[in-house]
């Protein structure tokens, strides 16, 4: 407390103000002991006038923080009351940068986990970094071999990402941090002793102060971030350290997860493209053409699936399998790739198919699956412009020709499922196919699609035989679209089973003609 006369001569001093202002005593002037904000604040007013701010007054005394607070006395005294803020205002302003730090924290977060995408991560996190806490970041992913991918960012710059091999050696604690260990100290990193490969182009003068922190990953290092500031700036405190080593920790775990993800996508589409039917064309002078799909329209396999495995030469038999399996989604298709894997090893026996499919019906009971197959396998050979084909069905639907006049024929092979009994018994047919017709073997995910005026009738055979009359003398492709296109319709938006087909055909001898959008078949009809 200062009491202080209209004049500007202190009156009294209490103890307080004497630890604070050991020189004062009665009778000084003012502003010989105080900062001039506060002598200056008592002139006003003494001279009747309010101070300029309008609220509490404040400023440094003694390198401490006051507020001061003024009372008039009826003697015209004005008692002033000193009160440290000092704490206060460092708590509040601690306060202040921790809420902007959690902030940026899940600024950062959300940023980083909007993508799976490495190299996108990898510039997110360096961006980031370079904005909030440094004027420059370099982001160090793990080694590949011998290389490393580089991420170089200056603060209000463009994103650089390089791939090279570097000496991790020229970066105290850089080596510890790829490696996950903790950070080295701040203090302990000379800016004289950083590379000149750390250094982004265009960086404003001399490194003055370097932080390393390790990204930490789900167990695994993510890499390393280094920060860097100029000597024109401020260096690095011990606070921003410890915010540097929080930031890395969110930026290392969702670089973590986005690299999982890579790898689990990379994968998955390595397996998938063993489940995935095979792309089909001309083999040995037979046109072949398949369509498939998934009960799911998220999914790209399922429980059915077709294969064609051309033989060694136009001699040799081209042998083609459609099967279903019970059940749909990735469950069933792995079944799918052990039943076509096997069959795949059973192709030296492929001219006795009731042979291939006992020993395909013995590796499945002996394997840990409990679901069934029905299958078609279908051998062909083209020889004087008729195309050669034995068929035989185990459980399946039978196989449908097209005839040149229109003529859809049931090719009457039947037989028991796979995988469900002790034996197998089967019967093989016999058939020519015609230059011009083709033969459909598909999976009654097509006749039993439900679907119509009503929503509730189911596609059929009917329909499925009159849609094929009219493909008369259309090429295997073509048969296949128009089949799929119709049940596609038919369906509309309803949810079905996994469908498949396959078509063969006897190649034309003559380019195939239409007129007015119709073929020379016997019904030359539109669908309806």
């Amino acid at each position: 407390m200062l009491v202080v006369d209209r004049h500007g001569g202190l009156v009294r001093v209490n103890e307080a103000g004497q630890e604070l202002l050991p020189e004062a005593a009665d009778g000084d002037w003012l502003h010989e002991r105080v900062p001039s904000w506060l002598s200056d604040a008592h002139q006003r007013i003494s001279d009747g006038l309010r101070h300029a701010s309008g609220g509490p007054l404040s400023g440094p005394v003694n390198d401490r923080l006051f507020e001061a607070h003024p009372t008039l006395g009826s003697d015209g005294n004005v008692v002033w009351w000193l009160v440290d803020e000092t704490d206060r205002r460092l708590a509040e302003t601690a306060l202040k940068d921790a809420q902007t730090r959690s902030e940026i924290l899940a600024e950062v977060s959300n940023a980083l986990l909007s993508t799976l995408n490495v190299p996108r991560s990898m510039e997110v996190a360096a961006s980031m970094a370079a904005e909030h806490l440094a004027e420059a970041a370099v982001l160090v992913a793990p080694a590949q071999g011998r290389r490393h991918a580089l991420t170089y960012v200056r603060r209000g710059g463009p994103v650089t990402q390089v791939t090279r091999q570097i000496d991790v050696s020229a970066v105290p604690g850089l080596a510890e941090a790829l490696q996950g260990f903790p950070p080295v100290p701040t203090r302990w990193i000379n800016p004289d002793d950083i590379h000149d490969w750390v250094i982004p182009e265009g960086f404003a003068g001399p490194v003055g102060s370097v932080i390393v922190a390790p990204l930490l990953g789900h167990g695994v290092p993510a890499g390393a971030l280094i920060l860097l500031r100029s000597l024109t700036e401020q260096a690095f405190t011990e606070g921003e350290e410890i915010f540097a080593r929080l930031f890395a920790a969110r930026a290392g775990a969702a670089l973590s997860a986005a690299r999982m993800y890579s790898e689990q996508v990379g994968i998955t589409a390595t397996l998938m493209r063993e489940l995935l039917p095979p792309r089909l064309g001309n083999v040995h002078g037979v046109e072949y053409a398949g369509g498939y799909r998934a009960a799911g329209d998220q999914e790209r396999v399922g429980g059915d699936f077709y294969d064609v495995h051309p033989g060694s030469d136009p001699s040799q038999e081209t042998l083609v399998v459609l099967g279903d399996v019970a059940g749909k989604g990735l469950d069933a298709a792995v079944l799918t790739g052990k039943i076509r894997d096997t069959l795949h090893a059973l192709l030296p026996l492929a001219e006795d198919h009731e042979r291939v499919l006992d020993l395909l019906n013995g590796a499945l009971l002996n394997s840990r699956h409990t679901r069934f197959a029905t299958l078609v396998l279908a051998s062909m050979r083209r020889r004087e412009g008729r195309v050669e084909v034995r068929l035989t069905s185990a459980g399946h639907l039978p196989p449908l020709i097209v005839r040149t006049d229109g003529t859809v024929e049931e090719v009457p092979t039947h037989g028991t499922l796979v995988g469900a009994l002790p034996t197998v018994a089967v019967r093989t047919v016999r058939t020519v196919l015609a230059p011009g017709e083709t033969c459909l073997l598909y999976t009654d995910g097509i006749t039993e699609a439900r679907g119509g005026p009503l929503g509730d009738e189911l596609f059929g055979e009917r329909r499925l035989r009159r849609a094929l009359s009219e493909c008369a003398g259309l090429p295997a492709e073509a048969v296949v679209e128009r089949v799929q296109m119709l049940a596609a319709q038919w369906l509309g938006t309803g949810r079905h089973d996994d469908m498949a087909a396959v078509a063969f055909s006897a190649p034309r001898k003559d380019p195939l003609k239409a007129v007015d959008g119709r073929t020379s078949g016997r019904n030359s009809r539109r669908s309806t």
